[in-house]
């Protein structure tokens, strides 16, 4: 697979960049050396390789929940800087 300089232009064009003919034949050799190198990837024989979202296997530690009671209204707004009927009074954000 390989690009040529008018897909370097529509790229460059996209992306609201002026570049001289210098630049774009600099981006074309730069781009087409990339896509050779990913290129390689299709040499790789995966057909017996599972798909994997990490390489290791990492698995989250969760604990089980517990049911238990809830803290006591006034325990709760203890820390509050302003309560109001059992509430947090917070600053209107919106007019």
């Amino acid at each position: 697979m390989s690009i040529n300089l008018d897909n370097v232009e529509h790229v460059a064009r996209l992306a609201r960049l002026q570049l001289s003919d210098e630049e774009k034949n600099q981006f074309l050799d730069q781009l087409n050396a990339i896509l050779k190198y990913a290129d390689k990837l299709n040499e790789l024989h995966t057909d017996d390789v599972q798909p994997t979202t990490h390489v290791l296997p990492i698995h989250n530690v969760m604990r089980d929940d517990v049911v238990r009671e809830s803290l006591p209204i006034e325990r709760v707004m203890a820390n509050a800087p302003e309560e109001e009927d059992g509430h947090f009074r917070v600053p209107a954000v919106l007019d």
